[in-house]
């Protein structure tokens, strides 16, 4: 398998996307945070005392997807033509984050859903710091994606 972000010297490179194709392409990602019962209890009957953070989480995770080229130095900006972000209460101490998006472009749309995802997952941790600290981050995968020359991919 080949490293498409490499030249022939090993050197990073941005890959040349102008040739290839427009096509459909949907990715959906996730991150879960870990915490305390309360602080799961605090954020569903909206006490924490920053806000809603759930709001605040998708917010933050959309501005983040559309911020993705400018944060993972070879991604490329694409036209996002929709994302969604779904925060899911898991009780007793979990909260799901699905980012989703969609674009019509010659790349795919995968580190965007992981970032929104992550960022998302980020503001969780801020908005609810001061009351848990020892909060968790982590299960950030990519779920599924179609579209591309790669084909379709659905995490087992």
């Amino acid at each position: 398998m080949e490293l498409t972000h490499l030249n022939e010297k090993g050197n990073a490179r941005m890959v040349d996307v102008g040739e290839k194709q427009d096509t459909k392409r949907e990715a959906t990602a996730q991150a879960v945070v870990t915490m305390k019962e309360e602080t799961l209890s605090l954020i569903i009957s909206g006490k924490v005392k920053k806000g809603d953070v759930f709001s605040c989480a998708r917010i933050a995770g959309i501005m983040a997807a559309k911020k993705t080229y400018e944060l993972i130095p070879m991604c490329h900006s694409l036209p996002i033509s929709g994302i969604e972000l779904e925060l899911l209460p898991e009780p007793p101490n979990k909260v799901r984050i699905l980012a989703t998006a969609k674009c019509v472009y010659r790349t795919g749309i995968e580190m965007e859903v992981l970032t929104a995802a992550s960022v998302a997952a980020l503001t969780v941790y801020d908005m609810c710091k001061a009351v848990d600290k020892g909060m968790e981050i982590g299960d950030i995968v990519l779920l599924k994606k179609t579209g591309g020359k790669s084909g379709d991919f659905v995490r087992k």
